[in-house]
């Protein structure tokens, strides 16, 4: 059974991020990504099985070795997704600090 990731759900996990964040930096193999987590290889498998089928990383064959690339048009389409949300706090805030600093003169 084929099943269709959400990735934000995908995303929700501490130990994806973190995979994301060192695969952002250089292209990486399994083994390399599996050495700075204190978790079984296997797990850290399934993370990136996870993460690729939700497009958040490519996978390259280079001889026998297999790399890890951050999706970088996935990324963006997240950002897209948060940015209306983003803006929309930076908008409360703003109006909040001129509030208070008219409230602060008085």
């Amino acid at each position: 059974m084929n099943l269709r990731r959400d990735v934000f759900q995908a995303i929700a996990d501490p130990t994806r991020r973190a995979i994301l964040v060192l695969v952002a930096a250089q292209a990486m193999t399994a083994g390399a990504i599996a050495s700075n987590f204190d978790t079984a290889r296997p797990t850290v498998s399934k993370h990136l099985q996870i993460l690729t089928e939700c497009e958040l990383l490519k996978q390259e064959q280079t001889g026998r070795e297999i790399y890890y690339h951050l999706n970088p048009q996935k990324m963006k389409e997240i950002a897209d997704f948060i940015e209306p949300f983003r803006q929309m706090w930076d908008d409360r805030f703003n109006k909040l600090e001129s509030i208070m600093k008219t409230y602060i003169k008085k």
